[in-house]
């Protein structure tokens, strides 16, 4: 079967390609992807090229598909798994192997296997680690999705608290806390706030913090204060480059408590810094911004660290339980990734977009891999549908859901494009 895929061959060396792929093993299974969403890590990858420890050496003759955030249709099953999946199925993909040692993973080490592709094999390892997960939700891009949501679940559910009493550490958030989440206006922050505000052991505030009003303004459209306060949580946007003492200003908001759970989401030494300082009593700072320097480096306070019990942790990734959490509260409607969505576009548009990521403003870049369409911000379909009908019904469709992409809209996307 021929399938046509995004492969890189070195450093920011990525090729738009049609060819064949080999007939599945026994072992292995075929899958048809429909959408997959560009991930920071992917560009990190491309920057490298063979230097990246997930990435082949011989990428030049050897070359890996990339995109790892995707979902789609199950198309071959070979015979070891028919026990357990289907053609037709809808899946879900968890690319975070670490298989017997190894570093390989969907989207950097494999020839035949990763998200920007038409058609890719999925190799045993997936299924053996039962990262190949069924989907029951009715739109793809909620399931593309569900990997970046499960890096924050993983995030959340990896913070924790101390007990003095016995020691065991309290996993998770604390209950009726303050939450402060630092540079979240972007993509994965707003995914923060919106599975914060369902928890059951829910904060009792989540503050946001951000340099850019522009981003600022869309998070209050996508997840106001008033959507949080139904929920009985206090959520606040806070422009700290407005703010003559931003420190100040934040730890009013808690009556001088501070902070909880701290998760700082922009590699930024500054801000890394200010959330040591906000930390509270018990506190938990979780640094899960990715930097590309190896030597990234921030002070913190060991003299909180001995009094008030701060910590000071870091994660990356979400285990396969973090994204069936993810797909399964984005099924039922519970938590909303479209938040992070301001672009998409077709196959042909990924390699130029994973190239230049850093440049293009907004959140999440959403593909779709079965056609091709220019990388189009949400925001440019009223302009687009002045001259094509198409357009001026798909800006209404997102309009109608505050800005947001959505199930509807990803079905008229395929009507037009899949024809």
């Amino acid at each position: 079967m021929k399938t046509k895929a995004v492969r890189m061959y070195g450093e920011m060396d990525l090729r738009l390609e049609e060819f064949e792929l080999p007939e599945i093993k026994e072992d292995e299974i075929l899958v048809k992807v429909i959408s997959d969403s560009i991930c920071m890590s992917t560009y990190k990858l491309v920057q490298q090229g063979k230097n990246h420890k997930r990435a082949p050496k011989n990428l030049e003759v050897n070359p890996i598909i990339i995109g790892h955030e995707c979902a789609g249709d199950i198309v071959q099953v070979g015979e070891k798994w028919k026990h357990q999946f289907q053609a037709g199925q809808k899946f879900a993909l968890q690319p975070a192997l670490n298989y017997k040692g190894s570093l390989d993973s969907p989207g950097y080490s494999y020839p035949y296997c990763g998200g920007a592709a038409t058609y890719c094999i999925m190799p045993n390892e997936v299924m053996e680690l039962g990262c190949l997960l069924n989907y029951q939700g009715e739109s793809y891009f909620e399931a593309s999705l569900g990997e970046p949501m499960s890096c924050i679940i993983g995030g959340y559910h990896a913070n924790y608290h101390t007990n003095k009493i016995n020691y065991d550490h309290a996993m998770g958030i604390k209950k009726d806390g303050s939450i402060l989440i630092m540079g979240g206006c972007g993509p994965m922050g707003l995914g923060a706030v919106s599975y914060g505000l369902c928890l059951l052991d829910a904060p009792k505030r989540i503050v946001v913090t951000d340099v850019d009003q522009e981003k600022i303004d869309r998070a209050r459209i996508c997840i106001s204060e008033e959507d949080a306060k139904k929920k009985g949580i206090e959520l606040y946007y806070v422009n700290t480059k407005t703010l003559d003492n931003a420190e100040e200003y934040l730890l009013d908001l808690t009556q001088g408590h501070g902070y909880d759970d701290v998760f700082v989401y922009v590699p930024y030494r500054p801000v890394a810094e200010m959330g040591d300082r906000l930390l509270a009593f018990d506190g938990c700072m979780n640094f899960f911004a990715g930097p590309t320097d190896a030597q990234f480096k921030a002070e913190i306070n060991l003299y909180n660290c001995h009094y008030t019990s701060t910590h000071i942790m870091g994660t990356t990734g979400g285990n396969t339980q973090d994204l069936i959490e993810a797909i399964d509260l984005s099924a039922k409607g519970v938590i909303n990734p479209a938040v992070m969505v301001t672009h998409v576009g077709g196959i042909d548009s990924i390699a130029e977009a994973t190239c230049n990521l850093p440049k293009i403003p907004g959140g999440k870049k959403l593909t779709y891999t079965q056609f091709s369409m220019p990388l189009t911000a949400l925001t440019d379909f009223e302009e687009l549908g002045k001259t094509d009908p198409f357009f001026a019904q798909l800006d209404d469709c997102i309009k109608k859901n505050r800005g947001l992409w959505n199930t509807e809209a990803e079905k008229m996307l395929f009507e037009q494009y899949l024809k």
